[in-house]
């Protein structure tokens, strides 16, 4: 096959011997080839003599408004497959196997190869988690499309285009100011290894917090009463019961306790260390008495046969033995905090989060300083853990008084 200056005409050619080869019928044939013509007659009048990704691109968004089959209207599927199926065969010598409904998160251009020169530097440099980098290239993969979409270079972008973006996605106040900061790295990014000549950062411009809500925090009476709530006598109220204590004890999120691993425990140490998921940051945990008898009552007396590194597993019919997902950890800790009749609970958060921030607030309220807080909770800053704890100031003050020794209990209560 020929190089990517081909004409549209010779590429539409080798396209429609390879609807042969692969034997389409006729008729399958004769729609593909018209539908080519279609865009070849596009081309044409738009001054393109040869395709490229981006050119299709252009044509199934002026066209259909997309280049995936989602949202475009059934009767012009077809149309927009026939187009991507001249993308792959230029590219790789045969037909898109299937056209997705969502599209890929390529970055694209001179401002897309930028964005990734900056993600690597926050992945490898900055040690941001997979996670973050994730969320950061949705927010540039987004603000890239619509930089194309709208002939704008990257060194050209003002205020207004910010603004006007950030209309068109509708982004909510959270996603603008994740959207900012990502965007203000960016643009001190592309300064610093000179693809623009003003560090645009200044043109970002900040935004306002709204006022946040206080996190819902139960006591440590609550919690006792939430965790003696559990049957234990069963399989599954073995596993419920340790899933409580991971969540009540340590404070750890859902996807950590369900990523729960027996290569994290030292035994010989009495320690728990791992990756959070989250964050990627390291921590380590003091293997509790109560966790510890809990994590071998479960091993011996309930948990499934199953050859999964994770320790919790299902239990049902088609979870049996495999790795459990976040919301039934969320699912597991709202049924016992409903079962323990906590007063108003149905207006209260209830799920592991909840009773991560009563950790926070608890420990503070044992004169617990902040910083040990932020340790045990695996904050990257203390600013984090802050946002965490609804007490009021004369209760913050206490924080700089010595810390308590943890003994058997992250609460130093029997549970």
């Amino acid at each position: 096959m020929e190089a990517n200056n081909q004409s549209i005409k010779s590429l539409i050619c080798e396209c429609e011997q390879e609807l042969v080869n692969l034997e389409y019928n006729i008729y399958g044939q004769r729609k593909y080839v018209r539908y080519w013509k279609e865009f070849a007659q596009w081309m044409e009048s738009k001054g393109f003599e040869s395709l490229t990704p981006e050119i299709g691109y252009q044509y199934c968004m002026e066209t259909f408004g997309s280049e995936v089959l989602s949202g475009v209207d059934k009767n012009d599927q077809q149309r927009l497959r026939s187009v991507r199926m001249l993308i792959s065969f230029q590219r790789d010598g045969c037909f898109e196997f299937r056209t997705p409904f969502v599209a890929s998160k390529v970055l694209r251009g001179e401002a897309g190869k930028l964005m990734e020169s900056y993600l690597e530097k926050m992945r490898n440099v900055h040690q941001f988690s997979d996670s973050s980098v994730a969320e950061k290239r949705l927010r540039l993969y987004e603000f890239n499309e619509y930089l194309a979409k709208n002939g704008i270079n990257l060194g050209d972008v003002t205020t207004q285009t910010l603004t006007d973006f950030i209309i068109f996605q509708g982004y909510t106040t959270t996603k603008t100011r994740a959207f900012s900061s990502t965007i203000k790295q960016l643009f001190r990014h592309a300064y610093d290894v000179g693809a623009i000549a003003i560090d645009l950062s200044f043109i970002v411009m900040p935004v306002s917090k709204a006022p946040e809500k206080l996190p819902t925090t139960y006591t440590e009476d609550e919690i006792r009463r939430v965790i003696a709530s559990v049957e234990r006598g069963s399989a599954i109220g073995k596993r419920d019961y340790l899933v409580l204590l991971l969540a009540a004890e340590y404070g750890w999120r859902a996807s950590d306790i369900t990523a729960f691993q027996f290569s994290w425990i030292d035994w010989d140490k009495n320690i728990i260390s791992f990756d959070q998921h989250k964050t990627g940051v390291a921590v380590q945990y003091p293997l509790l008495s109560s966790v510890g008898n809990a994590i071998v009552d479960y091993l011996k007396n309930g948990r499934p046969d199953s050859n999964m590194h994770e320790i919790i597993v299902g239990h049902d019919t088609v979870k049996r033995g495999k790795r459990i997902a976040p919301p039934t950890i969320h699912s597991i800790v709202t049924r016992y905090i409903k079962s323990a009749n906590i007063e108003n609970w149905r207006h209260k958060k209830h799920g592991p989060h909840a009773l991560r921030f009563s950790l926070a607030t608890n420990l503070l309220k044992k004169n617990v300083s902040i910083p040990v807080i932020s340790t045990i909770l695996g904050h990257q800053t203390t600013e984090s853990t802050k946002r965490y704890i609804a007490l009021d100031i004369c209760q913050l003050k206490k924080c700089a008084l010595p810390i308590p020794a943890l003994t058997t209990s992250i609460f130093e209560v029997a549970i």
